[in-house]
């Protein structure tokens, strides 16, 4: 029938409250009783060797008062449908859920580059991409499109923006173009009142204003390219 808290039934051994084993003890399955919780507790850590037939670890997960490790040649978390939710090996991490979230203030750091074919932000928030002390380089061999279907774009910088184009052209097209900071040339009659004004072209491509008249007056104001 058994001995104090160990019985004997059917289906094996049953142990009645808290159970402590000096040596190691072999079962083929150790489960809890129907609707009751399974604890391993030690003082140090909890250990889960898996052998092969020579007695060589093939994995191993350790539960320690500083971290949980797993060894393997790889790591899955699934879902209980089968859907994989996260992978690791040496070769890659896969995230398969179908949104990664970065709770951290700081966000994401990547030391080197990162692929992805689409990058944008959560619904009515801002998308910002900035470089605060390096640059910031986004390559495609087809071409990169930024979109803002519902809002402005912007771009700043501190020092040049610069749009080039190697092999084909660059247009704006919009229905207003307002190049609002232009310098502008002296005036070719003091006192002309007229508002209209011709756009010139410096040599190095600086652009600036100049008061039309008759005939081009970008030849007046040539000093303004100095």
């Amino acid at each position: 029938d058994g001995m104090g808290n160990l019985r004997i039934t059917e289906k094996g051994l049953k142990l009645e409250g808290d159970s402590e084993f000096l040596k190691p003890l072999y079962a083929k399955e150790i489960r809890s009783r129907p609707g009751n919780p399974l604890y391993f507790q030690s003082a140090r850590n909890v250990t889960v060797n898996i052998l092969n037939e020579k007695t060589k670890v093939l994995t191993r997960l350790v539960t320690g008062p500083q971290a949980v490790e797993a060894h393997s040649q790889k790591f899955e978390v699934k879902t209980l449908s089968g859907k994989l939710l996260f992978s690791a090996d040496d070769n890659e991490v896969v995230v398969g859920a179908e949104r990664l979230r970065v709770l951290g203030a700081e966000g994401t750091v990547f030391p080197k580059s990162i692929e992805t074919p689409n990058v944008r932000a959560d619904p009515f928030k801002e998308l910002r991409l900035e470089s605060p002390t390096r640059a910031l380089v986004m390559e495609a061999p087809k071409g990169v499109e930024i979109n803002a279907e519902a809002g402005s774009l912007k771009a700043t910088c501190r020092t040049e923006l610069r749009l080039e184009s190697k092999d084909g052209e660059i247009t704006l097209n919009s229905a207003k173009i307002k190049l609002p900071n232009l310098p502008q040339g002296s005036s070719s009659s003091a006192g002309s009142r007229q508002k209209v004004y011709e756009l010139c072209v410096c040599p190095n491509g600086r652009l600036f204003l100049s008061q039309a008249g008759a005939s081009s007056t970008c030849q007046i104001n040539t000093s303004v390219c100095l």
